[in-house]
């Protein structure tokens, strides 16, 4: 046999495959210190025994109090919504399905600032939507609430989406097909049988767009504004604070890097399950 020579005794074989672990740990220790440095700095340089004053703060209660409030108000649109259409897209044998998962999927990728554009020609007042709602109703949608949550929509709805998706894909489609000859409507199928059995992978999807919207930054900034109590988000209150307090940012980073931190052991221990 021509080539390298395998080694058929047992304790060579163990030696080759420490070399080769060996080989492999620097560029592994190297990838992870990329990783890990940053977060063992950011959590190095707080001062603890300021942080519950910085926390109560009123600038930055209110941003943390607004950013929970404008992401659970974003899920609960992506779980409205996005099962629906991931549904569609799990189940649907139209061509035209891999154009729409495409477009699903393009926030995913776009620079969040770009998405913030393309937010303002949407619903500004001169936008496709925005100046017919300025037109008729009075209503300036951008630099507010609204818009925070249409911002955060648009760049989370994608993770609920694709991961739903994905955990219909897993359901057996004879199940629907068993619910359809009993009677069940296409509604009632994925209400009573496809989503009890997708639940893991959609509280997955919930938990990831949530984590999503909440660390939400360039098209809040760009779209709705930085206005304290209105849409200034935990985010734009760490870049806020950046200039004029960084303990006050350090401590608001510290407890988003702690909630994200909560939202990836909750989805590892449902994994594991």
């Amino acid at each position: 046999m021509r080539g390298r020579r395998v080694s058929r005794n047992p304790l060579g074989r163990r030696a080759e495959h420490r070399r080769g672990r060996a080989v492999l740990a620097g560029p592994a220790a190297l990838a992870l210190g990329l990783i890990v440095v940053p977060i063992l700095a950011l959590l190095a340089r707080i001062d603890w025994s300021q942080l519950p004053r910085h926390l109560s703060a009123p600038g930055v209660a209110a941003a943390l109090r607004l950013s929970a409030l404008t992401a659970t108000i974003t899920v609960v649109v992506a779980i409205v919504l996005g099962t629906p259409l991931a549904w569609l897209l799990a189940r649907s044998r139209h061509p035209a399905t891999r154009w729409v998962r495409a477009v699903v999927t393009v926030p995913l990728v776009l620079p969040p600032v770009v998405g913030g554009v393309a937010l303002l020609m949407a619903y500004g007042r001169r936008g496709v939507v925005g100046g017919v709602l300025f037109e008729a109703f009075g209503w300036q949608v951008p630099f507010t609430t609204v818009a925070v949550v249409l911002a955060e929509i648009f760049v989370a709805m994608p993770f609920y989406v694709v991961a739903v998706e994905g955990a219909l894909r897993g359901v057996d489609e004879r199940y629907d097909q068993v619910a359809a000859t009993l009677g069940a409507s296409p509604w009632r199928t994925l209400v009573r049988v496809a989503l009890p059995m997708a639940w893991p992978g959609v509280a997955a999807g919930a938990a990831l767009a949530w984590a999503r919207a909440l660390g939400e930054f360039g098209a809040t900034i760009t779209f709705a504004g930085n206005f304290s109590g209105t849409t200034q988000t935990a985010p734009l209150a760490v870049y806020t604070a950046l200039e004029s307090d960084p303990q006050a940012a350090l401590a608001l980073s510290v407890t988003m890097l702690g909630v994200c931190v909560g939202v990836l052991g909750a989805l590892r221990g449902r994994w594991a399950r």
